[in-house]
């Protein structure tokens, strides 16, 4: 079911007015590299978190629940990244009462990352650890709590 695994892409349409309203279309997912967390960052979250994880992306108008600002994620958690709460959140949704992952502004990501590699779910996995890593080098805490990709699934 390759043609129903989506991801969000904005686009802005013309008020009668002149001013700009974002809306949220859904469109197939992009393939990227497996291996790069900065280039899966910046096809699939930017539009939403931002260029640099701050939360400014250009869809982040359109969103019902706001994005959240990556950069600070140490920050509210003493200091380290919460690395296992970052990752269980892209693999299985936000446990919050009005979750961002998993509405239909912001998908979970295992589904769709296993899309991209025949439903190799190890690959999925190693594609999610990268961006995590990717998302721990963007804190304001200079790099500390970043985790190390040690395990890389066979292509």
């Amino acid at each position: 079911m390759r043609s129903s695994i989506l991801v969000f892409a904005v686009l802005y349409m013309l008020m009668p007015a002149g001013a700009q309203k974002a809306t949220i279309h859904q469109v197939p997912i992009k393939r990227t590299s497996w291996a790069s967390g900065q280039q899966m960052y910046r096809e699939y979250c930017a539009v939403c978190h931002g260029e640099h994880g701050a939360g400014g992306g250009p869809a982040a108008r359109a969103c019902i629940v706001k994005p959240a600002d990556l950069t600070i994620l140490a920050k509210n958690n003493s200091g380290k990244f919460p690395y296992n709460r970052f990752y269980a959140v892209m693999r299985f949704g936000s446990l919050m009462s009005t979750p961002a992952h998993g509405s239909a502004d912001m998908p979970v990501w295992l589904p769709l990352f296993s899309s991209l590699n025949s439903d190799r779910e190890a690959i999925a996995e190693q594609r999610m650890h990268n961006l995590a890593d990717y998302v721990a080098s963007l804190q304001e805490s200079n790099r500390r709590g970043v985790r190390s990709a040690a395990v890389v699934p066979e292509p």
